[in-house]
């Protein structure tokens, strides 16, 4: 596979005309001389040259070619004490927990487990896989991961796909929800497909069947083909789109009949917010930083309702959806400053997304205000194509937090361009106010995820808030949820680091508050835990641990964690439909 890349690059405003009676070249600033930045060419290169020029070398597993699923030991499918007793040694006494009558999961509610591609699968470059960002940024970029550490092997599950989809099947687990890699699958983004890759995720949907498991699959979760970033700048160009509408043609097309749910792009919020990503290492767009995360918010929306469309023109069967985040914001006082700063927080965050997906095919109004300076403003036909673009409300909603104005107060911040807190102009913290105690709003995670800490008991109002606000027809889907066990990655015995308490009373929690919530008339139809293993967190490494399954990322094995059989027995207890394992060997 070859394609050409311009090595160097016009930079903005510079642009090269033809003199239309001599044909000497000139140029925007008026000069028959070029300039020496706008000097440009361009080569030939292969995926091999992609990796060598702009990541260099990467590491590879010892197992590189595909395992086949080996039995479950019973033993590994024991719950623990709490959850189940070993027949000895007895004598142990804790108080039963009495179901509550009124809670009921509804039949149809689906559940399962969730990872990413470069997070978990390894093999960066096997079987003609081109590089993403990411494997520049881990691998070029000193000090932007925890330790260095990279994805190039991460729990290679390109190759032991098989042995963890039987592990989530043996405990009943009804869906598995992955990515594919698009630099997989387009090396260049764009172009030449790799049928290999195709090939590879046919198996990984069929594996999934063969065990009972529903897959679901995400189109696009952070993992941008380089060549599309060094070519036109990546999602802060609108020609992003068709690319990616390619890409979503070719990936329906090919799995349409076997999946019936879809994310085309998981947490927008999160991966236009890289954006500036850093400087030196891919090409300079001339975009104003501060303006880039609101170029790519405009282009994934684009590429979003294009896809969604599509999709639904190829005859798809099932849903469609994308996937926001973000936390329940809660003001920290009474104040209408306060007030004010919360509206705003949820327009700049989930309401970028979700009002033009979901109300009216435009930003929030408090968006709008800000971004009309410089993004073209949606056409009709665009926000109508945007408008009603998801079946469901899929949202990744780990977390909650308080929100207060800035110390100057909201005004002042709004017309001070300059205010850190600008554009958002919203402060925010994970404590009580000190009129009520100033306890943190529940238990932290791991220091390495100072973003999250337990705050369960505000879930109910979260997917009230959700209904009310964004009125899904569909119903709500909690995509991801999940905690990083403090200091998990630090614990050097097994048994220790499966026993996962405050992880565990999570996922209780959590699936509790949900139940309140469908009881209360909420239309909530599925979860998915993250993460099906311990993987790549991004900036994290793998030092922030959200796994419900122990890696040891030497030898590769698996193990389950107490959470995850606290979260499967939650629909044991609950579930209308029955959790049924499936294992090795079953026809």
């Amino acid at each position: 596979m070859v394609s050409r890349l311009t090595a160097f690059l016009l930079p903005l405003g510079v642009a090269l005309a033809q003199n239309a009676t001599s044909g000497t070249p000139t140029y925007s600033n008026g000069s028959s001389t070029v300039p020496p930045t706008a000097v440009a060419t361009q080569l030939d290169i292969n995926v091999e040259d992609l990796w060598n020029l702009f990541v260099g070398p990467v590491s590879t597993a010892a197992v590189n070619t595909t395992v086949s699923a080996t039995p479950i030991p019973t033993s590994e499918l024991v719950p623990p004490p709490g959850l189940a007793y070993p027949s000895f040694p007895n004598g142990q006494q804790i108080p039963a927990m009495v179901s509550n009558s009124s809670w009921k999961f509804p039949s149809g509610f689906w559940w399962g487990v969730a990872s990413a591609a470069f997070q978990v699968e390894g093999a960066v470059k096997d079987e003609g896989r081109g590089p993403s960002i990411w494997d520049v940024l881990l691998h070029r970029v000193t000090g932007f991961s925890t330790a260095n550490q990279t994805g190039d092997i991460a729990d290679n599950q390109y190759y032991l796909y098989k042995q963890d989809i039987a592990r989530i099947a043996a405990l009943g687990v009804q869906t598995y929800s992955f990515s594919i890699s698009w630099s997989r699958v387009f090396p260049f983004g764009r172009g030449a497909v790799n049928e290999e890759a195709l090939a590879h995720y046919q198996d990984v949907i069929d594996t999934c069947l063969e065990y009972g498991v529903e897959p679901s699959v995400t189109l696009y979760h952070w993992d941008l083909p380089l060549y599309l970033q060094n070519l036109y700048g990546g999602w802060l160009s609108e020609e992003i789109v068709g690319d990616f509408v390619e890409y979503a043609r070719l990936v329906f097309g090919r799995y349409g009949d076997k999946v019936n749910r879809w994310f085309t792009v998981n947490e927008p919020i999160v991966f236009c917010n890289t954006y500036p990503l850093p400087d030196g290492y891919f090409r300079d767009t001339g975009i104003p930083k501060k303006q880039q995360p609101f170029w790519c918010g405009h282009n994934v929306l684009l590429a979003h309702g294009e896809a969604y469309r599509l999709g639904k023109s190829m005859g798809l069967n099932g849903t469609i959806s994308f996937k926001t985040n973000g936390g329940y914001k809660i003001p920290l006082t009474n104040s209408s400053d306060d007030a004010l700063a919360t509206q705003r927080a949820w327009d700049f965050n989930e309401g970028w997304f979700a009002e033009p997906t979901f109300l009216t095919g435009d930003y929030p109004q408090n968006v709008k205000d800000y971004v009309s300076g410089f993004l073209p403003a949606f056409t009709e036909e665009q926000k109508t194509m945007i408008n009603g673009s998801s079946d469901v409300f899929a949202h990744d909603a780990y977390t909650s937090q308080f929100y207060m104005a800035p110390d100057s107060g909201v005004a002042a911040c709004v017309s001070n361009s300059s205010h850190p807190l600008y554009p958002t102009c919203a402060n925010s913290t994970y404590t009580y106010a000190s009129s009520s105690g100033g306890w943190a709003i529940g238990a932290a995670a791991d220091p390495l995820s100072p973003w999250l800490h337990k705050a369960t008991d505000w879930v109910p109002a979260f997917l009230h808030y959700m209904q009310d606000t964004w009125k899904p027809a569909g119903g709500i889907a909690i995509t991801e949820f999940g905690f990083a066990e403090p200091f998990e990655a630090l614990k050097v015995l097994k048994q220790d680091i499966v026993t996962d308490p405050i992880r565990s009373s999570y996922y209780r929690e959590y699936m509790q508050a949900i139940l309140i919530a469908i009881s209360e008339g909420v239309d909530v139809v599925g979860t998915l835990a993250w993460s099906i293993v311990d993987n790549l967190e991004w900036q994290a490494g793998y030092q922030s641990r959200f796994g419900i399954q122990y890696v040891n990322f030497t030898t590769q094995e698996r193990a389950y964690k107490a959470s995850f059989f606290e979260y499967v027995n939650a629909f044991k207890l609950y579930g209308t439909d029955p959790v049924v394992p499936h294992y090795v060997g079953e026809s």
